[in-house]
C-alpha cells in the first residue's frame, strides 16, 4: 500500500531529513587517512545525540541478513557497493568512500547517501561520482506528478548507460514515512510511462548505484551485509529522500 502524506507530514520528515544531511555532512568533513569507519559511525551517533533523533539502521534485522545491523551508518568503501558494516578499517588516501545514512525524528523517517574521495582521487573514480550524482539529480527530476516510477528508472538508467557503468537491476530505493522501508520499491531501471503514477504527497528513496565498467554482478562478504562488486571495481551511491508535490519534486534530506 502506498502512503501518500499531507504537507504537515512531509514538514515533519524535512525535519528528519535535516538531521540525516548533518550527520552525513560531520561524517564527510572528519574522512580522511587514518580514520576508522568506526569513527565515523562515531560521529554520526553524536548528530543523533544531539538532534533528539534514533537510528533505524542499528539493530534492523531483514529476513535475508543473518544478523542485526551494528551500526547506525553503512560505510562502504571503494569495492563495496552498499550495506558496509562499519569496522575498525582504517580509511587512506584515494579511497572512494560510500555512507548511506537514515534518522528518525519524532516519528518521521529520512535517508540519503553520499560518495566522496579521501584525499586525491583519479580521473575515473571522480567520473564514477559525478555520474552517479547525475543520476540522482534526474531521476528527482523525472519525480513529477502525473508521471510514472518507470520515468525514475529511465532517467536513472539513461545516465548509466551513457557512462557504460554497471547498474544493479534488483536494488533501487523505496517509499518511506512512518517507516525506513515501504512501497513502492523505486527501480533504478524503468521504462517511460510504466509503473505506478506518482501523485502529490508521495514521498519516496532514491538511489543509483553505479559500478565502475559495464557489469553489474555483485558477491556478499561473509558479514552477509556488505555487497560488492563481483569484479573488484569501485562502485558510488548517492540517494535522497524526496517528496512529490505540485510544484515539483522537494529534496528532504538537504542541509
Amino acid at each position: 500500500m502506498v502512503d501518500l502524506k499531507t504537507p504537515s507530514e512531509i514538514a515533519g520528515m524535512r525535519e528528519a531529513g535535516r538531521v540525516v544531511a548533518r550527520a552525513l555532512d560531520a561524517m564527510h568533513r572528519v574522512s580522511a587517512p587514518g580514520v576508522s569507519l568506526l569513527d565515523l559511525d562515531e560521529a554520526a551517533r553524536e548528530v543523533l545525540k544531539s538532534a533528539g533523533a534514533t537510528s533505524p539502521f542499528l539493530g534492523y534485522h531483514p529476513n535475508w541478513a543473518p544478523s542485526p545491523f551494528p551500526g547506525v551508518v553503512c560505510a562502504s568503501v571503494n569495492d563495496a557497493i552498499v550495506h558496509g558494516v562499519p569496522t575498525k578499517q582504517v580509511l587512506a588516501d584515494g579511497d572512494l568512500v560510500s555512507l548511506d545514512f537514515g534518522a528518525v525524528l519524532d516519528g518521521w523517517c529520512g535517508d540519503s547517501a553520499i560518495s566522496f574521495i579521501v584525499g586525491d582521487g583519479s580521473a575515473e573514480d571522480l567520473a564514477l561520482i559525478d555520474a552517479t550524482r547525475q543520476a540522482l539529480a534526474d531521476g528527482i527530476a523525472a519525480a513529477q506528478v502525473g508521471g510514472h516510477i518507470g520515468d525514475i528508472g529511465h532517467a536513472v538508467n539513461a545516465v548509466a548507460r551513457r557512462g557504460r557503468f554497471g547498474n544493479l537491476p534488483d536494488h533501487g530505493g523505496h517509499g518511506i514515512g512512518r517507516e525506513m522501508h515501504m512501497d513502492p520499491f523505486v527501480p533504478n531501471e524503468g521504462r517511460r510511462g510504466k509503473g505506478l503514477k506518482l501523485a502529490p504527497g508521495l514521498t519516496i528513496a532514491i538511489e543509483p548505484m553505479f559500478i565502475a565498467g559495464r557489469n553489474a554482478n555483485y558477491t556478499y562478504d561473509d558479514d552477509g551485509w556488505t555487497i560488492r562488486s563481483a569484479t573488484g571495481r569501485r562502485a558510488a551511491h548517492f540517494e535522497h529522500t524526496i517528496a512529490v508535490t505540485e510544484d515539483g519534486p522537494v529534496i528532504l534530506t538537504a542541509l
